[in-house]
């Protein structure tokens, strides 16, 4: 542990955020780096737990006490060793994750929780700056061939893995650029892409191949692609988003949240978009449907474009301050939580159900809603009543789509293999993370639909190994 007394005389501080006023001008990251001397306190609250059930919060299985011990004792080579060991990218889980290690300390059952994720992203980016994370080439090789559809988190976790095993890696991205959602899907002001390309830049020196701009199911037959190599891993994600279908919404200004994030990405990357692709909020009275992270992500693009104005609008109720008691320690708690895009500004609000848009010339000019009432139903599930009376009109411009997502994509690559799917229409996998069909295997959303970041890392390793498994008859691999 760290220091025995630290979780008493330290109190939970986070990292400090630039100005909003700052931010808003450019496209750079919320958070500065923590000054060592509050990170050596934080480290330190890291307490004697006996059963650290941040263990069990993190589907990585993170041995955070002892890197927090290891930077409270200022040993930070040892420190990235040991969460390297079981976490591949942790710059990407460090700024990206929700931490629900956090949610099961230990320490947060009567207190603050120890600030885990800060830890870890301060490791990491302690390394690379030292010079520790270098290419780690395999000492030999199989001469056993393996495929991996898909650059997110799960397939790069996956072929590094497995590259680093001995295994020959290919990686095939659709789109131009490697890194799936990562890439296209997360704004820079939340994560700049400069920390994917420096670890790509590691993968490639490992020896993994990399093949953007190739769409397997439609440039290359995956049928093929089984038969060219040993096996095949599915990481191509969820990427069917979740529509509105309601009256109005074939009028031009509204749009999917991923008909939205993706090209200011590739603005950003100084790439020539089409003025047909570019969606701009500037000056524009905006509605964002969705709560959630993708909301969120819409909710700060829109601030740096110079939104008139901006709302944000969930289905659910709002969530509570405190953590209710049907989430209780050490359970990922339902609490109302405040992102930096939030505190930027925009209006909240909850318990809306859109109804129709209207529009004049073919564009949209008014949200019609109505708010809700929450209600446990016959089958003890909520459901949701009109609240007569409170019907409203809301002038808007632009409508941002950040319902969520509903699954990969059936037709191309999974109908050509012919795997198995589940009843909520994801790859069906064993343990071992493989289809129905031998030899092809899957990781990430694909499979488990829409979730966190850190269980794509997480099913990517636990694919590459099973697929090291099935090449080898046995598999080394943590």
């Amino acid at each position: 542990m760290a220091k025995p007394t630290g979780f008493i005389e330290f109190e939970r501080r986070g990292p400090s955020s630039r100005p909003v006023a700052e931010r808003l001008g450019d496209w750079l990251e919320y958070y500065e780096e923590m000054p060592p001397d509050r990170l050596h306190g934080q480290a330190a609250r890291c307490m004697d737990c006996g059963v650290p059930f941040c263990h069990q919060g993190c589907p990585l299985g993170n041995i955070i006490p002892d890197w927090n011990d290891l930077v409270y004792r200022e040993r930070w080579r040892e420190a990235i060793e040991r969460l390297h060991a079981t976490n591949n990218f942790p710059e990407f889980t460090g700024r990206l994750c929700p931490a629900p290690c956090e949610a099961a300390c230990v320490l947060g059952i009567n207190d603050d929780p120890v600030t885990i994720k800060q830890v870890e992203v301060s490791i990491v980016e302690r390394a690379w700056r030292e010079g520790w994370i270098r290419p780690e080439p395999p000492r030999r090789r199989t001469e056993r061939r393996v495929a991996v559809v898909g650059s997110g988190p799960a397939g790069l976790a996956c072929a590094q893995q497995l590259r680093r095993a001995g295994h020959d890696v290919t990686v095939f991205e659709r789109d131009d650029r490697i890194g799936g959602l990562l890439r296209y899907g997360i704004p820079e002001f939340k994560m700049e892409k400069r920390f994917i390309d420096r670890r790509l830049e590691q993968m490639e020196a490992e020896g993994v191949v990399f093949r953007p701009g190739v769409s397997i199911g439609a440039d290359v037959d995956a049928r093929d692609l089984l038969r060219e190599f040993g096996a095949l891993c599915l990481a191509g994600g969820a990427t069917q988003s979740r529509d509105l279908p309601i009256p109005g919404r074939e009028l031009d200004g509204i749009h999917l949240a991923m008909e939205f994030l993706p090209p200011q990405n590739r603005i950003l990357a100084g790439d020539d978009v089409p003025a047909g692709e570019r969606i701009s909020a500037a000056g524009k009275r905006v509605v964002i449907l969705g709560g959630g992270d993708t909301g969120a992500d819409c909710l700060g693009t829109v601030h740096r474009h110079g939104a008139l104005g901006v709302k944000q609008w969930e289905l659910l109720p709002r969530p509570p301050d405190e953590r209710p008691p049907e989430t209780p320690w050490p359970t990922w708690p339902n609490v109302f939580r405040t992102s930096g895009a939030h505190e930027e500004g925009g209006e909240r609000d909850y318990s809306i159900l859109t109804k129709r848009f209207s529009g004049e010339n073919g564009r949209v000019t008014a949200l019609h809603g109505v708010r809700l009432d929450w209600e446990t139903g016959a089958d003890g599930r909520p459901a949701m009543r009109e609240l007569p009376g409170t019907e409203f009109t809301e002038p808007v411009d632009l409508v941002l789509l950040a319902l969520g997502f509903l699954g990969p994509e059936r037709e191309g690559m999974l109908a050509q293999l012919g795997v198995e799917l589940t009843e909520r229409g994801n790859v069906a996998a064993n343990e071992d993370k493989m289809t129905s069909v031998p030899g092809v295997f899957t990781a990430g959303d694909m499979t488990r639909g829409q979730s966190l970041i850190v269980w794509a890392i997480a099913e990517g390793r636990a694919a590459a190994r099973g697929i090291d498994r099935y090449l080898m008859g046995e598999t080394a691999l943590p």
